[in-house]
């Protein structure tokens, strides 16, 4: 299982850079950024892909809605050329309040939507050429991009329920999750996608887990603090309903806490259950985070080596 680190993106585009230098420096295999209400993500990744060598470099993830599949082609593409072939595009749905309350979109039927949303964005990553005329997803003939030969990028799918996890499985490389906990990957997410791709004559999907880490001597007012920081996750209803099925009452619950034994025991059991990558969205005082981001560091090199 490979072990990557999330990557804030406040602050300047400088000191985004500086921060990916350190994270990249702990020797981990990736770093992970998500796209809220700040910088552009994928812009970012194309500036770090320059400036910082040799880590992946992921988005977890990129709503689907504001941007036509053909545009966020052309802005994958860009991002994979610019850093050597390190993008990992993981894309997903948001949620109502932000789709229909802050975008003004409608988020009817929205399995629909990634379903028709992938059906042209897969197809021209790969330089094919598209012409589809979905219910609410339309492009006409149109492709290949006008850009040199690039490998595709991977594409994850934020996918949480079984309609959406087998959509990962066979339009897409695989899922992201946050806020999900090991019973959930263990008995929902891993069977229900690996099934879904064996029916469809792929290969196994990628499973990339992420969570908020903190190694800590005092583990519970970490917990604490984690309940405090991420406390609208368990709010919104795609989460609220992992945390159930998880029978936890909150983030604070799912968060990898501990000293550096315990977190290590609670990163290998996402390994046994069938995750192939684990990334932690590293929180706490900054001696905490410090040994957060050591022993992820620590983790990631001992699986290769």
């Amino acid at each position: 299982m490979r072990i990557g680190l999330g990557l804030e993106l406040n602050g300047t585009v400088d000191d985004i850079v500086a921060r990916a230098r350190v994270l990249a420096s702990t020797g981990v295999a990736s770093l992970w950024s998500s796209q809220i209400f700040g910088w552009d993500t994928l812009t970012i990744l194309a500036v770090v892909g320059r400036e910082v060598p040799g880590v992946a470099l992921g988005t977890a993830v990129i709503p689907v809605h504001p941007r036509h599949p053909m545009m966020l082609a052309e802005q994958a593409l860009t991002v994979q050329a610019a850093s050597g072939g390190r993008l990992v595009l993981g894309v997903g749905l948001s949620h109502q309040v932000v789709v229909e309350g802050v975008w003004g979109y409608s988020f009817e039927r929205p399995a629909r939507y990634m379903r028709e949303y992938l059906s042209v964005l897969v197809p021209l990553l790969r330089g094919e050429q598209v012409s589809f005329n979905g219910e609410v997803v339309r492009t006409n003939t149109f492709g290949p991009l006008d850009v040199e030969p690039t490998t595709p990028p991977p594409v994850l799918v934020a996918a949480l329920g079984p309609t959406m996890l087998r959509q990962a499985a066979t339009q897409a490389d695989g899922t992201v999750t946050w806020m999900v906990g090991p019973s959930t990957i263990e008995d929902h997410v891993v069977p229900t996608i690996t099934a879904a791709a064996t029916d469809a004559g792929r290969g196994a999907p990628q499973v990339v887990v992420t969570l908020p880490v903190c190694v800590t001597s005092d583990p519970a007012p970490a917990r604490a603090r984690a309940d405090r920081i991420f406390a609208v996750y368990g709010q919104l209803p795609s989460y609220r309903a992992m945390l159930d099925r998880e029978g936890v009452a909150g983030p604070a619950d799912v968060a990898v806490v501990g000293s550096e034994e315990e977190v290590t025991a609670q990163i290998r059991r996402f390994a046994e259950v069938g995750a192939t990558e684990f990334s932690g969205a590293v929180y706490g005082a900054p001696d905490e985070v410090e040994r957060s981001r050591a022993l992820l560091g620590a983790l990631a090199h001992a699986a290769t080596s």
